[in-house]
């Protein structure tokens, strides 16, 4: 038998690297491509829509943007605009959506259709077969219109450039993006009028998120350092072993970092970070999730997450779960406030998991959630993007603890 694996929401003709989705049209955005190099790997950008038909999710494609030479490998969400990081630079692009009623066409033979033309995909089958390759036509296709409205150079390294982490404030009025030269770099939006910067790694940036008001920023770089800063000013390196002294200070290297609410308390915030051995061993070391009080920032709990290597991690909108991806190709559900596993799937993608996220919490994702408790989506190198759905039954294992 083969590896068990989620089903097959979408698969694109090139490496993915990011998806979101958008709350309040439900559209998946999706990007990655094979960036400047000529192996005929083009660079894009998909946007899909998600439905729930018969209690199982499918995708229809919308609506492709291609980006030239410029692979797409981060990326963030403020409204109908998007912050792509793109090599050197943080391109932004507004997208508008409007429905143009169409004549009925059957689909092209080799299931190639127009740019703009929708195109449904099922989930594969039980047995792994099929999986969407044939365009269905809708009478009434969505119509996506995407347009750069600006861009900004957010790294300034001498060589290879890139971008590796964007981020919008909560209230859309900053942005923010980390480098390889090690950089954070905040603008103001949407003049991106440059409001400071300043150098947060000795290495490069691996991660960057702000709290939702603004006054902190948190930043993890390869240098080992998890940071947390006001404005441009340090104001506490964070240490998350300090009660464990069997790790050495250069055993592990932070990789990710989130800010989340906490459900039914409306004042509390978290921090989630994500711990990565620094040297492979033949026998890998466990790797480690640590929640913060997000005001304080002081270590809550901290507990293993298995063997495999970290690459992704992300939060839902109520802080009540958490994802993460492995380099293995795994993907994973958590519970936020214990820390306790509530989903695995091994090598469900088989190769590098680069980009989680939830689906929100708005009215046009309710109705594509169905009898879930929490649904999430996955994208790889495979270039596939995976549906996780966790079963409302398995509230039976939400026991809440307080920490």
């Amino acid at each position: 038998m083969g590896k068990r694996r989620a089903p097959e929401l979408y698969r694109a003709p090139f490496p993915l690297y990011t998806v979101r989705i958008e709350p309040r049209t439900g559209l998946i955005i999706t990007a990655g491509g094979g960036g400047a190099s000529k192996t005929g790997i083009k660079n894009g950008m998909h946007f899909l829509s998600l439905d729930l038909v018969g209690g199982v999710h499918s995708a229809t494609l919308l609506h492709t943007h291609e980006t030239d030479t410029r692979a797409t490998m981060c990326m963030c969400l403020g409204g109908d605009v998007i912050a792509a990081g793109q090599d050197a630079n943080c391109t932004l692009m507004r997208f508008s959506q409007h429905t143009a009623k169409q004549e009925k066409k059957p689909a092209a033979k080799d299931g190639a259709g127009d740019k703009g033309a929708a195109r449904k995909r099922g989930r594969r089958g039980q047995n792994g077969e099929g999986g969407g390759d044939v365009a269905q036509m809708k009478e009434d296709s969505p119509q996506l219109v995407v347009e750069d409205v600006g861009a900004v150079q957010a790294d300034l390294s001498p060589q290879d450039p890139c971008v590796k982490c964007v981020r919008f404030s909560g209230d859309l009025t900053l942005l923010l993006s980390g480098g390889a030269d090690g950089y954070v770099r905040v603008w103001e939006f949407p003049s991106l009028k440059e409001k400071f910067s300043f150098r947060a790694h000795r290495d490069e940036l691996e991660d960057i998120d702000i709290s939702p008001d603004s006054k902190h920023i948190v930043t993890v770089g390869r240098d080992f350092e998890c940071s947390v800063w006001s404005g441009d000013q340090l104001a506490v390196g964070l240490c998350w072993h300090e009660n464990m002294p069997q790790i050495t200070e250069k055993m592990y290297r932070y990789k990710s970092c989130r800010f989340a609410r906490v459900e039914d308390q409306k004042d509390a915030l978290r921090l989630y970070t994500v711990q990565i051995p620094h040297k492979r061993d033949r026998k890998p070391p466990p790797c480690y999730i640590t929640k913060w009080d997000g005001q304080a920032f002081l270590p809550l709990l901290t507990k293993p997450c298995g063997n495999e290597v970290i690459s992704c991690l992300s939060v839902s909108d109520s802080g009540t779960f958490l994802g993460l991806g492995t380099v293995t190709g795994s993907v994973a559900i958590y519970i936020a406030f214990s820390l306790q596993k509530l989903y695995y799937i091994q090598e469900s993608h088989g190769i590098v998991v680069t980009d989680v996220t939830f689906l929100p919490d708005s009215p046009k994702s309710a109705a594509v959630k169905g009898n879930n408790e929490v649904v999430m989506l996955s994208v790889a190198v495979d270039s596939r993007c995976q549906v996780h759905a966790v079963s409302n039954r398995s509230k039976v294992h939400l026991v809440k603890f307080t920490f």
